[in-house]
């Protein structure tokens, strides 16, 4: 269906979490092709971390409809829904399991939505796993031209097609340019639910976060939450950093701060995190920004991905004045585009969508994997989402056209308040057991 001026674009975004949601439609309104309005509706696929009403105001986006869905409801609303773009961002496994949906569902259709997909941001473990995951779909975002480097590695080193592979850059990136210093000076640390994950180093984060605010009583210190307690996000919090505080004594310069990004780094003047996708968002603006060596730099706190940036230190050194200055040549890499070229970073996207979409059909979505190369795999994964090997509902799934009853509601939100509760209280109890 080729885009015009006076044709608008029907296009459906798949998430599983706030931070998917807000990557995924703001994705679907960058890659929309020139000359083109979109109506997009949206659709959060139902488990731990669908985001609650906050959540979602927080994010900033809107959409011409949003319901929550079960995988089996949402391949099932696919095959009556005609889109033109359908853009899914989900961990790993969904995307695997709804490309296997999909292609069931459209067995036999010439026409069909362009499937797009990609990360939410830095791509620092599971590289190969997630990838091959992501594996057919018509368009894998890469957010920057080192992803796109590793992406295609991957795919032609297995023998894929690597062909989907569309470089990019995040879609959130924008604001002002920083400028200058604000009055008060102001310190944002962004912290992260996953990274750390233990209760020693986030109390050590969060000690020197404060003792920084005491050593610069003319700044302002704020520490960025993602979320409350109770609710999640792309990643399980298991220590949040407003239970660690309570009890400490806390400097007037010192508080802790929600809201969207964005608002908060326009009054920045040193980004301070782990390994958070903020420290891009800072770069882009750039705004001053340290990733913190507090810790070491592994793998597993993810801020190793920022080697050769020129933004590792530690809190001693930011206490002592150090000012970060980025390298030009990591930045450029990243996709951060902060020398201007991020309104072109989506024209390839563009224009692979136009050209699929003003051609005469579609081909049929063939993951890499299927029952024959990843028998002890692929169907664990379609099962977890209620699909059979073939990628057809399993009996007993949930059906699209009927809405859930009172009980079913409360059985739902039951389930969902235990599951939080375990994350959140039992899990951590059980492992500090195990470690004794």
């Amino acid at each position: 269906m080729p885009a015009s001026a006076t044709q608008t674009l029907r296009v459906a975004v798949l998430a599983d979490s706030d931070t998917r949601w807000k990557w995924g439609s703001l994705t679907a309104n960058r890659i929309a092709p020139p000359n083109s309005d979109i109506s997009l509706d949206g659709y959060l696929l139902r488990g731990r971390a669908t985001p609650t009403a906050r959540q979602l105001k927080e994010v900033g986006v809107t959409a011409d409809s949003l319901r929550e869905v079960t995988a089996v409801e949402f391949l099932r609303a696919m095959e009556k829904e005609p889109y033109d773009i359908l853009v899914l961002s989900l961990v790993g496994g969904g995307v695997q399991a709804m490309l296997h949906g999909l292609a069931r569902a459209w067995d036999g259709r010439t026409k069909r939505p362009v499937v797009v997909t990609g990360y939410v941001g830095v791509v620092y473990e599971k590289l190969t796993d997630g990838l091959l995951l992501r594996h057919g779909a018509d368009l894998v975002l890469a957010n920057s031209r080192q992803d796109a480097d590793r992406f295609t590695a991957v795919y032609d080193g297995v023998g894929a097609d690597s062909s989907a592979v569309t470089e990019v850059a995040l879609p959130f990136l924008g604001g002002d340019a920083y400028t200058g210093e604000h009055d008060p000076y102001t310190v944002v640390f962004a912290v992260q639910p996953s990274v750390p994950d233990n209760r020693r180093d986030r109390d050590h984060l969060l000690n020197r976060a404060i003792q920084h605010a005491r050593f610069h009583p003319n700044r302002e210190v704020l520490l960025k939450l993602r979320s409350k307690p109770g609710e999640h996000t792309t990643h399980i919090e298991e220590l949040p950093y407003q239970k660690l505080v309570q009890g400490k004594d806390l400097p007037a310069n010192f508080s802790l701060v929600y809201g969207h990004m964005g608002d908060v780094l326009d009054r920045t003047d040193l980004l301070v995190t782990i390994s958070s996708t903020a420290a891009l968002e800072s770069l882009h603006r750039r705004i001053p920004t340290v990733v913190l060596t507090d810790l070491g730099i592994r793998e597993g706190l993810g801020n190793h991905h920022f080697v050769g940036s020129g933004c590792l230190a530690s809190w001693d050194q930011l206490d002592a004045g150090y000012k970060p200055v980025p390298d030009a040549e990591w930045v450029a890499r990243q996709g951060v585009a902060a020398e201007g070229s991020y309104e072109t970073a989506f024209d390839a996207a563009r224009e692979r969508i136009a050209e699929l979409l003003a051609g005469d059909g579609m081909p049929a979505l063939t993951p890499y994997y299927t029952p024959e190369t990843a028998p002890g795999y692929l169907p664990g994964i379609l099962a977890r989402h209620h699909l059979g090997p073939d990628g057809t509902p399993l009996p007993g799934a949930p059906a699209a056209d009927k809405a859930p009853g009172p009980v079913r509601q409360i059985v739902r939100r039951a389930a969902r308040g235990a599951y939080r509760h375990g994350v959140q209280r039992v899990a951590p109890v059980i492992r500090r057991m195990g470690e004794l």
